[in-house]
């Protein structure tokens, strides 16, 4: 493996690295579906199984157990399945920990906590967490990801980033503009009034930018537009450019590829991202000149990045260079299923 310290910069952590999209499916026949797919194409995408919306009113605990049963089962095989919880506000949020973590906890990717406001409602849900992982027998901390779409989220934002259990920040644009009380346009929740409202561009800006500066991933917002799954891949091209937005939810199945490929480097990145790399590796990591341009250590910690997030989009590298970069072949490799 390369020098964790000069890829990762001295004494900050590695930051986190995600599939570049976050499939949310609720009913037990769109998870199947959607578990199938990604056995089918590899887990360059995640999958959110939804306690949250998705559960029927008066059915929320056979909901749990259902999604608990489907992440535990052989249908799940790479283990890159999450769940969404209730908000901590309301009555089912521990229940559906308590059924997913005992069902299978040592399989869940992440928990994604809807609705937070603030830091104190977090650490109420991660040592909830932790005490029901311990009950169980489950050996390991299971990460956590932050949903922001209310104001006391977005005020909070940089601490809730910084929390050492969380790996993804990510943005909920209709909920978030619903707390403006109808004062925002309805064309505010879709392009290009998303990324053109002040109040939005502001909160997707505070959202990225917290995520970045804690070395966690930025998740940009659902595209509305099921009619036309192009759409979905210009909001994700347009969420990484002007806001540095690496990961995207998809709500319909044929939006997945549109946001992989919109977030995921193009061939000339990926090829300018190797050379970068293995010249410094070449160079012992010193300072060389390439090109008759310098490229430096914090140069090669940006190619870096553009390398792991291609490899984390399933890009087709090299086996040389996976061997090298990406030593654990089940990390985020449509190749290797389980």
């Amino acid at each position: 493996m390369p020098n964790s310290r000069v890829l990762s910069g001295f004494g900050d952590p590695q930051p986190v690295s995600l599939p570049v999209c976050d499939h949310y499916a609720g009913t037990e026949a769109l998870l199947r579906k959607s578990l199938a797919l990604q056995a089918r194409l590899g887990p360059f995408f995640d999958i959110t199984a939804d306690c949250e919306e998705a559960a029927p009113d008066g059915r929320e605990t056979e909901h749990a157990a259902m999604v608990g049963a489907l992440i535990a089962s052989p249908e799940n095989r790479f283990d890159r399945v999450g769940i969404r919880i209730h908000a901590p506000a309301q009555r089912h949020w521990h229940s559906d920990l308590e059924l997913v973590i005992r069902a299978a906890g040592s399989r869940l990717a992440y928990i994604t906590v809807p609705k937070l406001d603030g830091l104190p409602s977090l650490e109420r849900v991660v040592a909830a967490v932790d005490d029901i992982a311990q009950q169980c027998g489950v050996r390991r901390e299971i990460p956590i990801h932050v949903l922001i779409e209310t104001h006391g989220g977005l005020r909070d934002a940089g601490a809730l980033a910084a929390h050492p259990r969380v790996e993804c920040l990510s943005f909920g644009l209709i909920d978030y503009a619903s707390g403006f009380a109808g004062v925002l346009a309805p064309d505010a929740l879709r392009s290009p009034g998303q990324f053109e409202h002040p109040l939005l561009s502001h909160a997707k800006a505070t959202v990225s930018g917290a995520a970045h500066a804690a070395g966690k991933v930025a998740s940009h917002n659902v595209c509305i537009e099921l009619g036309e799954p192009a759409a979905a891949g210009r909001d994700a091209a347009r969420a990484l450019a002007l806001f540095g937005f690496t990961r995207m939810w998809s709500i319909h199945p044929a939006q997945i590829e549109p946001i992989v490929q919109a977030l995921r480097p193009d061939a000339t990145q990926i090829r300018q991202a190797i050379e970068a790399l293995e010249t410094g590796r070449a160079a012992g990591w010193q300072p060389v000149k390439r090109d008759g341009l310098l490229l430096d250590r914090a140069s090669i910690r940006y190619w870096w990045a553009v390398l792991r997030r291609a490899h984390g989009g399933g890009a087709d590298l090299p086996d040389e260079i996976r061997r090298i970069y990406f030593p654990d072949p089940t990390l985020h490799n449509p190749r290797t299923p389980r």
